[in-house]
């Protein structure tokens, strides 16, 4: 697939995502990073109208860390609002494909409410037909993020991020094999897959 056929990917959430120098690590992807450092639950929703203006094919969010450092909200709040944020983005973009990204895991005193949002929106995801990729299991030791992947407990190194989109590129692959949600599969495509 040439890189004018690919749709645009847009990257939407914290200093993670603005950190992740997209274009460079999906060289063959257009990418739209709308990361922004510091960027909370609630953030990302009064900046939804700026997403949804630029019409992207492929929405990646990853929010919520900030929430439980920074603001001491609770899992049900961080919750609450990314089911706000992914039901706003079907409703006003229909046919985009949505993943959504697990909390990333931090220092060990937050895995019990990030465990607890991860757990509700694995499980809310496919209510607005949306994906989700869980990177807990790549990035963490035990409770808390690896030691290899960071230098302050929270931001990825060069090898973090390296780990973080091994996992994003398949389950990129793997979004890119699903309908768009703006139409019905049809009785021929399914033909056309079984033979």
């Amino acid at each position: 697939m040439s890189d004018d056929e690919r749709g645009l990917v847009l990257f939407l959430g914290d200093s993670v995502t603005a950190g992740g120098s997209w274009a460079e690590r999906l060289p063959d992807e257009r990418t739209d990073n709308r990361g922004v450092n510091g960027d909370t639950t609630d953030g990302v929703l009064e900046r939804l109208d700026d997403i949804v203006q630029a019409a992207p094919d492929v929405i990646v969010l990853l929010i919520g860390t900030n929430d439980f450092g920074n603001h001491r909200k609770s899992a049900e709040h961080v919750v609450r609002n990314v089911e706000t944020i992914l039901v706003t983005l079907r409703r006003e973009l229909p046919g985009v494909r949505l993943l959504l990204v697990s909390v990333l895991p931090r220092q060990a005193e937050y895995a019990p409410r990030i465990e607890e949002a991860n757990r509700h929106l694995r499980q809310f995801v496919a209510t607005c037909h949306a994906q989700y990729l869980d990177v807990w299991p790549a990035l963490a030791d035990g409770d808390h993020l690896a030691a290899q992947f960071t230098d302050d407990g929270l931001h990825l190194t060069d090898e973090g991020y390296r780990a973080y989109t091994a996992e994003l590129v398949p389950a990129l692959e793997r979004l890119r094999g699903l309908p768009p949600m703006s139409r019905p599969i049809t009785a021929i495509e399914l033909d056309e897959a079984s033979a």
